[in-house]
């Protein structure tokens, strides 16, 4: 008994494996609380981005424990697919489950200001990258390996970056002007362009970059270079699902802004209030459509006011 408690315990990496999940635990008890408070000031978080957030959750502690993480020990491909996991489905999950006021009192702190400029489009894709790039260096890679701490500080920022990277794109912040649907367009072609160079680097380079795996390699029956050729294939795989999932959005987007920023303009029209195109556009873009509605509105009350002759 105490023998399969040992294996447990050693299969389970305890230093790699507890960082994150306390990490995780930290922001998940928060999140839920200001749901609920949120909730009794009538500003209810939409319920698909509460279940979003907690499937992040669960994905990230579901590939940091047996059996994923073990075989994830064994083979390049099986750690690719948990880092894919971890840095970017989970850490999309999670940023599809914030919102402003959900965010609003982190925000209130000095040190976490800073959280805004991170998340700036610019900063997010080049910190992202030069993560990943430097992480997946083999005297670094391999370090991470050896060591349970060096690899959970590798899949924080696997995740933490993961999740700038999505914010940048699809969170609650403030976006740059000129950050609209053809920005967005770029940003997700560099991104999605870093990592196919990485893929690529790993499927047709003849050179081995992380003999690590060779015990798990041969006892699986597969040669090194398979292995890393498989380990690029899944990345290249992945990414070519999101940037699908990612232009049908973004071609949604459009669609929908359009949609919203004529309906804005006739509003004006209707109401004898001069409401420009880009005024309009920008409001869309920033999602205030309905707050620049309403100030259209009284805009319209106070003007039919001064038009009043007194008797």
């Amino acid at each position: 008994m105490i023998a399969v408690s040992v294996v447990a315990a050693s299969s389970l990496h305890l230093g790699e494996f507890l960082p994150p999940v306390g990490a995780t635990a930290a922001y998940a008890v928060p999140y839920a609380i200001r749901c609920r408070t949120l909730a009794r000031e009538r500003k209810p978080v939409a319920r698909w981005r509460q279940v979003s957030f907690a499937a992040g959750v669960v994905l990230i502690v579901g590939v940091l424990i047996p059996p994923a993480d073990r075989l994830a020990d064994q083979l390049l491909a099986a750690h690719m697919v948990q880092h894919l996991l971890l840095g970017d489905i989970a850490a999309l999950l999670i940023a599809l489950g914030l919102t402003g006021p959900l965010l609003q009192p982190l925000l209130r702190h000095r040190p976490n200001r800073a959280l805004r400029w991170l998340s700036n489009p610019v900063a997010a894709f080049v910190l992202w990258a030069v993560d990943l790039y430097a992480w997946h260096a083999p005297g670094l890679y391999q370090a991470a390996l050896r060591h349970d701490l060096v690899h959970s500080l590798q899949h924080a920022c696997f995740f933490l970056f993961g999740l700038n990277m999505w914010l940048a794109l699809l969170g609650p912040f403030p976006k740059p002007a000129w950050f609209g649907n053809l920005g967005r367009l770029g940003y997700i072609l560099a991104v999605r362009f870093a990592g196919a160079v990485l893929g690529n680097i790993l499927i047709w380079s003849g050179s081995v970059f992380y003999p690590y795996y060779a015990s798990g390699e041969a006892s699986h029956g597969v040669t090194a270079l398979h292995d890393q050729g498989l380990a690029g294939a899944a990345m290249m795989l992945e990414q070519s699902i999101l940037t699908v999932g990612l232009f049908a959005w973004l071609f949604m987007r459009a669609a929908a802004e359009g949609e919203r920023r004529q309906e804005l303009i006739e509003f004006a029209a209707e109401h004898h209030v001069e409401l420009s195109p880009e005024r309009a556009a920008r409001a869309v873009a920033a999602g205030r459509d309905a707050e620049l509605r309403e100030r259209l509105t009284r805009e319209r009350r106070v003007d039919r006011g001064a038009h009043i002759v007194p008797p």
